[in-house]
């Protein structure tokens, strides 16, 4: 049974989350920015970094702290975000994002100062480093958790299911694998591109014990991401991408764009008010 102060705790944290973000991508307005992704993740990293996992500003060094690895790396500005939360970042860096001398980069970039463990952006790389992770874990009786947030685009690359097969074959339960199931990609809608049909059966045909929840409820989140198996568990998170800005939701032109002053002052009206 999940807390329902924990929840309505993570439910705040990403309405702010998504306002942090929408202001930082103003701020730093000059390129585009992965916002649909960004947004249509931010449940599930408030989640995590809020809710579930074992990690704080005191633990990014330490050796029992909880892994998160961000696959869909061009998504970083949803973990920047979350590693506000939680006191790694100020505000004032948040809103240095992409700008001359930040350190806060379109795609992850490894930073054990502020909490990022893995450089990442290629897609179908971040899956395969937290098989290696939870697997070195393991091997050292640490019983940390490896977490690990994948879109569903990138699971058109290969190298997804090789991971799945192995984290599978080397009983990796202390790794648990999340899919942003928002059903856009960089080039329009997945089911078009390349069609992955059932995706959580396609998942639980590798192994893994597959579940599938609403991405954007946060108590059948928090309850996923508690679930331990003696298999590797999968999450297929079915989400909205551009959640919570009307004129972004379900729209392929938003998986990258620039915000004009309107637009700007739309998108953070709406969330306030949300």
């Amino acid at each position: 049974m999940v807390d329902a102060s924990v929840a309505e705790k993570c439910r705040n944290a990403a309405k702010e989350m998504r306002i942090d973000a929408i202001r930082a991508m103003y701020a730093g307005g000059k390129t585009g920015t992965h916002i649909g992704g960004t947004l249509s993740a931010m449940d599930i990293m408030a989640a995590l970094y809020v809710g579930v996992m074992n990690i704080s500003k005191e633990k990014l060094q330490s050796d029992d702290r909880d892994r998160f690895i961000l696959s869909k790396g061009h998504c970083s500005l949803a973990q920047y975000a979350a590693l506000k939360q939680i006191g790694a970042i100020t505000d004032e860096e948040l809103m240095t994002f992409k700008q001359s001398g930040t350190r806060l980069y379109a795609h992850s970039t490894r930073d054990r100062d502020i909490g990022v463990e893995f450089s990442t952006g290629s897609l179908g790389q971040g899956i395969c480093l937290a098989v290696g992770v939870a697997m070195a874990l393991k091997k050292k009786g640490n019983p940390a958790r490896v977490f690990v947030l994948l879109g569903d685009g990138e699971c058109n690359e290969g190298s997804v299911w090789e991971a799945l097969a192995s984290a599978s074959h080397f009983k990796l339960d202390n790794l648990t694998v999340i899919v942003d199931r928002n059903r856009l990609q960089h080039d329009g809608f997945t089911e078009e591109i390349l069609s992955m049909g059932d995706l959580a059966e396609k998942i639980s045909a590798f192994g893994p014990d597959t579940k599938t929840v609403d991405g954007h409820d946060m108590e059948a989140l928090l309850t996923a991401l508690e679930y331990r198996s003696e298999k590797p568990v999968a999450i297929v998170a079915d989400t909205v991408k551009g959640k919570g800005v009307s004129f972004m939701e379900n729209s392929p032109s938003w998986h990258s764009g620039r915000l004009n002053e309107s637009q700007f002052n739309t998108a953070i009206a709406e969330m306030e008010g949300a």
